[in-house]
């Protein structure tokens, strides 16, 4: 993490220490990581890149956390592109090409997120992951921190299809209904 430089509040710019906070305590706006750009452009480079683990943490040098010891964690990222000629033609583009990030381990890109997430609950030395979810990020938060040795909870709409919760489940999340949709459940 030799590239953060603290957090900063989005609205108010109000600066704090990296620290297990989300919101500024002065106008509540959401508090976002602040990087020094100069340092990781004299510092990273494709080559450093290329030369990285085939999982997400070949771009640690752009992330705000370092990577988690890998007993700990699940293999995220380096997922193909591929190439979809059809959808090209129909769009009228000459190429596109769509990331396969069912080649996670929750079958989800949530799962790029949750890794980081848990990388920092490990440094700061927290003992649970949470969410609230109807579905791919439960599935992501539960088997991750299930590989951490973490509990995990999981606040979901009362109403979500039962397929959605099983996974979850099966991962050792305490799943948690909440009845109202999911802005009564965040």
């Amino acid at each position: 993490m030799p590239y953060v430089e603290g957090l900063r509040c989005r609205e108010c710019q109000r600066t704090y220490p990296v620290s297990p906070i989300y919101t500024c305590e002065w106008c509540f706006g959401p508090l976002e990581v602040v990087y020094d750009y100069d340092a990781i452009g004299r510092a990273v480079t494709r080559e450093s890149i290329a030369a990285g683990p085939q999982t997400l943490w070949r771009y640690s040098a752009l992330l705000p956390v370092d990577p988690p010891p890998a007993s700990a964690t699940l293999s995220v990222g380096y997922t193909p592109l591929v190439r979809a000629d059809r959808l090209a033609a129909e769009l009228g583009l000459g190429e596109v090409w769509i990331k396969d990030d069912s080649r996670n381990p929750t079958n989800s890109f949530k799962d790029r997120v949750v890794s980081v997430a848990l990388a920092k609950t490990l440094e700061f030395g927290l003992k649970t992951l949470a969410c609230a979810s109807t579905g791919n990020l439960a599935n992501a938060v539960a088997a991750h921190a299930t590989r951490a040795g973490l509990r995990s909870f999981v606040f979901i709409p009362a109403n979500l299809e039962p397929a959605k919760i099983i996974t979850t489940a099966v991962y050792g999340g305490t799943v948690v209904a909440v009845d109202g949709n999911y802005d009564d459940v965040n």
